[in-house]
């Protein structure tokens, strides 16, 4: 029996993983701006917030010593390194949503992904593959936020990822924004009642 058979009210987690750039973040700020029962977990990292970023609503932004402590105390459901900094999801606010009922989105990196699958065997898991690397490599460009060095370590990493994609239980391709947000509904609507 699962945890969801065991009680109806309980959420659903949903991992997605995908490359740098390849759209996971607009797809799920369209998806979850439709859906109130869908929300996103909000993880904490050791980088810098960007601008327009706020503490506790896009990251919980924390010090290399604080994340050390959270990872020694058990506080983490899953943590990883990306790009020189650590990203992690804290176990509590998640646990809390779940229990209330919310299916929760966890948009993390492949190594998280790979950690939830033992600490939450339940939890669906989507895959976010960009039409080329031609185009993924576009679309990093855009965003004007990375030096030259950043975008090959993100575009070798990406490499990595994609070719551990057929792990998860879904693969889409983001190529038009509307059709891969109507499939990640589908997908979604699947994944709430395996």
């Amino acid at each position: 029996m699962t945890s969801n058979e065991a009680n109806p009210t309980t959420g659903q987690v949903i991992v997605i993983t995908g490359p740098s750039g390849v759209g996971k973040g607009t797809l799920l700020r369209q998806l979850c701006s439709q859906d109130e029962n869908l929300c996103l977990s909000v993880s904490a990292t050791t980088r810098a917030p960007r601008p327009g970023e706020i503490d506790g609503q896009h990251y919980y932004f924390v010090t290399l010593e604080k994340f050390r402590t959270m990872i020694a105390q058990g506080e983490l459901l899953e943590w990883a390194e990306f790009a020189q900094h650590y990203y992690g999801t804290p176990r509590a606010p998640l646990e809390m949503l779940i229990h209330q009922g919310k299916d929760v989105i966890l948009e993390i990196e492949l190594e998280g992904a790979r950690q939830v699958r033992t600490t939450y065997p339940d939890a669906r898991q989507i895959f976010i593959l960009p039409p080329s690397m031609a185009e993924l490599e576009r679309r990093i460009r855009d965003r004007g936020q990375d030096s030259e060095a950043a975008i090959a370590r993100r575009l070798a990493r990406a490499q990595t990822e994609i070719a551990a994609a057929a792990e998860f239980d879904y693969q889409l391709v983001n190529d038009d924004l509307h059709q891969s947000l109507q499939e990640l509904e589908s997908i979604i609507a699947q994944c709430r009642h395996p």
